[in-house]
């Protein structure tokens, strides 16, 4: 059994590890500038369990790393030996205070999966019911802890990297990656993101979620209901080669129809939302038949018709097929606010009106500023950049290249998406790509711009809408009546010269900084002008004084040096330019 001293992280030895897998693969340079990725892929599964669970969450987030890189870090696996079972019965004992015999009737010694946080094992409760107990590895923790602060001091190196050759914001992608990390090493969040989900979402249509047994959780413990089923790839199109029954065309429509439905609820009912629906963690289990034998549950459509002039509303009860949608993994949520809501309805039903103009409006106001921002240059380049998205099919969208070009975008015009956003758009556009491979006429868009009209029409409010409107339209009433004076007297200022007219020309701020530069320079050649000719008189009529000639000298130096300083100067920013045009 392992002791306190012998699992005890020796943070010097790890630094020079760290250090020396860094300089064999280029890790910074690589990395800084988002090349190679093939380097930085051998480098973090050399580096072991933290590091491999570092490049896979990074591979979920294309707003923080190049598309390139995504693809390439999801190839990371992180098998890690197990752990003997008599540590985790003294991880169990330390995390609940109950012995794994006092909690289970049965519990398997050996895991069915190991990886960098934790190994699973099956378990059966007292009462018979199956479960999966997650138990983190000793001194993970720890050992993340202390990989996060030497990263962070490694990093440290790159203030010696020009800035203007950044590709990624290093110290965001480190905060991120802390947070993300240090989240799922606390296992209790995930319990309560189960729950929470558990409770949103269970029964919905098809829909089933793992039930957390949340009195036998702790920081390092999670146990959840056995969940049996396939993986929903099993289903993809391209496994049939076409040689689909219209019973399985049927289920794949259903199951599309329902996880973009489910998803939009999370989105805009419930504002909790599964951030990683890849489909490992998208189970069909198909009903056995005693479970078909069983009453048949059913869900409850609402239709309306008019007949005349009366619209008339009915339920139907429909009996749900014979399999579930199981969805696990409850490691990554995010959650939106009902401002942030408000602004994804809006873009969603911008896009369905491929009007950019709108578009941009809606884009910026779920955006942070931190710059200047030229708004009319923002919609022509984003009117550039997403006309060809809005003419391809659902199919034919790389979402990771998207939401890569969309931030660098953003960041390039000193905007800065939300974290919330950019979560959003990853799982948008990772659900899309499994929806597209089980029914490629349905569009999530399509789906998305009635959800978003019925959010927004349940936040509006007709009657503070028509108080608005009504102060509105007094208010334009009683400035109308003043109108002929305020005329009169704007021609009068004028007449007597008295008017002054402000004028903002677009990149002025740019214009005067030149403006200074070349005044700036002028003085200085005027200076220099200046000192060249008086060294000339002191050296021309110094020869029988020896200082004044040496004072004329030193002005001979300095103009010299000044001037070489000039032209280095000169060619380091026209070089400087030269580069940001061919980036």
């Amino acid at each position: 059994m392992n002791s306190e001293a012998d699992i005890e992280i020796k943070k010097g030895q790890r630094l020079r590890e760290i250090m020396q897998v860094m300089r064999d693969h280029h890790f910074l340079s690589n990395f800084y500038h988002q090349k190679n990725p093939e380097e930085i892929y051998a480098a973090l599964q050399e580096l072991g369990p933290t590091f491999i669970k570092m490049g896979q969450i990074l591979s979920t987030r294309p707003d923080l790393i190049s598309p390139v890189y995504v693809k390439t870090l999801r190839q990371l696996q992180d098998q890690v030996k197990a752990d003997p079972f008599s540590s985790v019965q003294q991880t169990f004992k330390e995390q609940t205070g109950h012995d794994i015999d006092e909690v289970f009737a049965s519990f398997d010694k050996q895991p069915f999966a190991s990886a960098s946080i934790g190994q699973v094992h099956h378990a059966t409760l007292k009462d018979g019911t199956p479960v999966v107990v997650k138990v983190q590895h000793p001194a993970v923790s720890q050992l993340v802890n202390t990989d996060i602060a030497l990263l962070r001091r490694a990093v440290k190196l790159l203030k010696y990297v020009p800035n203007e050759m950044t590709v990624v914001n290093l110290d965001r992608v480190l905060d991120e990656l802390s947070r993300s990390l240090l989240s799922e090493v606390n296992t209790m969040n995930e319990v309560h993101n189960g729950e929470e989900f558990y409770r949103l979402n269970n029964g919905d249509d098809i829909v089933t979620v793992p039930k957390v047994y949340t009195k036998y959780c702790a920081p390092q413990i999670l146990v959840n209901q056995t969940m049996v089923g396939k993986s929903v790839r099993h289903l993809f199109k391209e496994n049939f080669k076409g040689e689909e029954t219209p019973e399985v065309l049927a289920q794949r429509k259903y199951i599309a129809n329902v996880l973009v439905k489910n998803f939009m609820k999370q989105v805009f009912v419930d504002h909790f939302f599964h951030a990683d629906p890849h489909p490992g963690n998208i189970l069909i289990h198909e009903l056995d038949p005693a479970s078909q034998a069983q009453p048949a549950m059913k869900i409850t459509h609402q239709h309306q018709v008019q007949v005349g002039n009366t619209n008339l509303s009915y339920h139907q009860e429909t009996p749900l097929p014979p399999y579930r949608i199981v969805y696990l993994d409850f490691g990554m949520m995010g959650t939106l606010t009902p401002a942030m809501a408000d602004g994804i309805a809006n873009v969603v039903l911008a896009i369905t009106t491929k009007n950019v103009r709108r578009i941009s409006q809606a884009v910026l106001a779920i955006c942070n500023q931190t710059g200047p921002l030229d708004e009319p240059a923002f919609t022509k380049e984003l009117g550039s950049f997403i006309r060809p998205y809005l003419a391809m099919g659902v199919g034919e969208i790389d979402f990771s290249t998207m939401v890569y070009q969309i931030v660098q975008l953003c960041q390039k015009n000193h905007l800065q998406m939300k974290p919330e956003v950019t979560l959003l758009i990853k799982a948008f556009g990772t659900l899309e790509s499994t929806v597209a491979r089980l029914d490629p006429d349905i569009s999530m868009m399509e789906v998305a711009r009635p959800f978003g009209l019925q959010y927004l029409k349940r936040k509006f409010k007709w009657r503070d809408s028509l108080d608005d409107q009504l102060i509105g339209l007094v208010t334009t009433a009683q400035e109308t009546a003043h109108l002929p004076d305020r005329i009169n007297a704007t021609l009068e200022t004028i007449a007597n010269g008295d008017a002054q007219v402000n004028f903002k020309l677009k990149g002025q701020d740019r214009l005067i900084k030149q403006i200074e530069r070349i005044t700036n320079r002028f003085l200085i050649v005027i200076i220099l002008a200046a000192v060249i000719l008086g060294s000339s008189v002191l050296v021309e009529g110094s020869s029988q004084h020896p200082h004044i000639f040496r004072l004329g000298v030193i002005g001979y130096s300095i103009s010299l040096v000044v001037i070489l300083a000039l032209v280095l100067s000169e060619l380091g920013h026209r070089w400087k330019n030269w580069r940001n045009k061919n980036k």
